[in-house]
């Protein structure tokens, strides 16, 4: 059995994100369970979308260091949840800040030390500045589907699952965008 944990910032696209993993893996014949937990994502808090897959499937919920992948869409989200990556566990973060509300009204300071924890803690690091790529592209918004390139990257899971499932799950305007970013996710090297 393994497990992925995606956690960002509502917003950000990490249900869509885990939406398209979740098909990606029945896809590919494997049972799937998914949780996620967003209470007050629409107001820039917290969304983690924890999925596990295998053979035979009986909770989504994750142990502490038992996690294959951690896919996050913000630095501190990573280490937030860095807790739960297994010992060679791949880790892949968004280079990319978004200030929680203790730090944007000034009580608090984002840590300096982000960077160095995730690297000190996640032998397996892929530091993307996958906001910057998607802005680029021309919409912020494939951020999470560039992101998930990178992850299908380091999955032994055919690459045409991958794109069908974008292509039946985002909206039809959008999907040549979306695939674009999703190549720029799978190609991408540190």
């Amino acid at each position: 059995m393994n497990t992925i944990i995606i956690a960002g910032v509502g917003g950000q696209g990490v249900l869509t994100a885990s939406d398209l993993l979740s098909d990606v893996l029945l896809d590919a014949g494997y049972s799937v369970k998914k949780s996620e937990v967003h209470g007050m994502s629409q107001r820039g808090g917290d969304v983690i979308a924890t999925i596990k897959y295998g053979d035979e499937v009986f909770s989504p919920l994750p142990a502490i260091k038992n996690t294959d992948y951690i896919i996050a869409f913000e630095k501190l989200e990573g280490l937030r949840n860095i807790n739960f990556l297994k010992d060679g566990g791949a880790m892949i973060v968004n280079d990319f800040v978004w200030e929680p509300l203790p730090v944007a009204s000034g009580a608090v300071e984002y840590p300096e030390d982000v960077e160095d924890n995730l690297r000190k803690y996640s032998s397996d690091l892929t530091l993307i500045p996958a906001t910057d790529i998607a802005t680029e592209l021309g919409n912020i918004r494939t951020t999470n589907v560039l992101l998930v390139g990178v992850l299908a990257s380091k999955m032994d899971i055919d690459k045409e699952i991958w794109i069908n499932v974008i292509k039946r799950k985002v909206p039809p305007k959008s999907i040549d965008l979306n695939l674009t970013a999703f190549e720029k996710g799978y190609c991408f090297k540190t």
